[in-house]
């Protein structure tokens, strides 16, 4: 998961670079999508035999979770770094876990604590505080639009890694990734006749920065990084996968502000600081909660 995440959090600054003047974010999520599923297909192929084969039922479910929520969180990010910044964008991002709990509360699979609900209220303040200091400017042309992109998005995030743990364990990761990534393709292919494409980023020759950067997205983001989490949610809960969320803010804010992709603002800081806080108090409560479960069943 530490290696997913630096990775992600790197995927906000360089998807900054490339949007919108490199390419669209209709465009961008079928290049994404359609790079993420001939991987996740070849990957399926070297470990087929470990896991068996799922039923009709699971690849249209599977398709179905792809199409709402994969093509849907890849779309509201994008949308939203394209008027907004990384470190806002990551802010929101790091509410992943919050939203994780509280779907997991409706599911009655957690139970509600102090520690969780201070976390929740804190991390949310921090996210209210990033809405409403940031203001328009040369690094964001319209942060709140930008803003309530990137909020949907984690929510659609944070249900994407509710409903995939569930398959994860029974199907394995190649089989949930390749059929969810097909899913969200097609869904965006779907779409890009809508939006019409923009993708001049396909035109650069393959050693300038705008397709290094582009290639960077693809494999390690897209890919690597989505395969490495699969890894990590057959043996954590996804309230504990979601918490790594943090690195994501982390390693962005240090690369927005080493290139110059946001302005330095204490008020950000404050924020950034809010959603450390927020999700140190939800990791604590998780931990006493999995403690005291197990020395119950003990």
């Amino acid at each position: 998961m530490f290696a997913s995440k630096v990775f992600s959090g790197l995927n906000e600054n360089a998807l900054r670079y490339l949007l919108p003047t490199w390419m669209s974010a209709f465009s961008g999520v079928v290049l994404r999508l359609g790079f993420g599923s001939i991987f996740f297909w070849i990957w399926g192929l070297f470990v087929r035999d470990k896991f068996p084969k799922a039923s009709l039922r699971d690849v249209v479910t599977l398709f179905g979770v792809g199409v709402i929520f994969v093509f849907g969180y890849m779309f509201t990010l994008l949308e939203g770094l394209s008027y907004t910044t990384p470190i806002s964008s990551s802010i929101f991002i790091s509410l992943q876990p919050v939203f994780v709990f509280i779907i997991c509360l409706f599911l009655r699979t957690e139970k509600a604590t102090a520690g969780k609900v201070a976390g929740i209220l804190i991390g949310f303040g921090g996210a209210l505080l990033c809405v409403l200091t940031q203001k328009s400017g040369a690094v964001a042309s319209d942060p709140f639009r930008g803003n309530m992109f990137c909020l949907g998005s984690a929510v659609l995030f944070a249900s994407y890694l509710v409903i995939e743990k569930i398959y994860l364990k029974r199907l394995g990761s190649a089989m949930v990734s390749k059929w969810t990534f097909t899913g969200g393709a097609v869904a965006s292919a779907v779409a890009i006749f809508f939006t019409g494409w923009h993708a001049p980023v396909l035109s650069q020759p393959i050693f300038s920065t705008p397709m290094l950067v582009l290639l960077f997205v693809l494999i390690f983001p897209t890919s690597v990084s989505y395969l490495l989490q699969d890894f990590a949610l057959k043996i954590l809960p996804a309230t504990v996968v979601s918490l790594y969320g943090d690195l994501i803010l982390v390693v962005a804010a240090i690369t927005s502000y080493a290139l110059g992709q946001d302005v330095f603002s204490w008020w950000q800081i404050l924020a950034i600081a809010m959603m450390l806080v927020s999700v140190y108090l939800v990791e604590v409560a998780e931990h006493r909660t999995n403690k005291t479960s197990s020395t119950s069943e003990s």
